[in-house]
């Protein structure tokens, strides 16, 4: 049975990437600080802790993929080159709820570090790879990224978001990873 995911309305697909419009979206996040990986591990557990019932009313909630991951603090505009992360640098890592749930009716985190948070509708210019995801082939699909939206003459509005889809203990062949860049309509 497969994972559920958010849905969305592909627009195009052209130059290796597709444009993609999602729909509004609660998201449950963290903000943990260190490098990329270090961030995305520590910021899973008290996620999952959340879904698996450390909320009140202690509801489980179906899990969703992917996870997500962004660099923390303000959302900024997106601009060239892409920068190497320092290792302190603060990271949103976040677990998209599943449909059906509002603000007012999500169960409600026990841990103060996640946060509910809805996400407006908006439009994703994306890049899908396979394999591990270490930070050089990261930068280099991020930079693939760039090139095809400017080449589509698209305006990025913020940095990106890494969104993984799979397990740990999936097989590097069958891994889903995306790099998404949220664009103007």
């Amino acid at each position: 049975m497969a994972t559920p995911e958010p849905p969305f309305t592909r627009v195009s697909a052209a130059g290796g990437i597709e444009v993609r419009d999602y729909a509004p979206q609660i998201v449950a996040e963290v903000m943990v600080r260190g490098g990329r990986g270090e961030a995305a591990s520590r910021g899973f557990r008290p996620l999952a802790n959340f879904i698996f019932g450390a909320n009140a009313p202690r509801a489980k909630i179906a899990m969703t993929a992917p996870v997500t991951q962004a660099r923390g603090g303000e959302k900024i505009a997106m601009t060239a080159p892409v920068l190497q992360t320092r290792e302190g640098e603060p990271w949103r890592v976040g677990f998209i709820m599943p449909e059906g749930y509002s603000m007012e009716t999500m169960p409600r985190p026990n841990d103060p570090n996640v946060r509910l948070r809805e996400e407006p509708a908006r439009r994703m210019a994306v890049i899908r790879f396979s394999g591990f995801a270490p930070e050089d082939r990261l930068d280099r699909q991020e930079e693939a990224l760039a090139r095809a939206i400017a080449a589509q003459g698209l305006r990025p509005i913020v940095p990106p978001t890494y969104a993984f889809y799979d397990p740990p203990w999936t097989p590097p062949w069958m891994r889903r990873n995306e790099i998404m860049v949220e664009v103007a309509r």
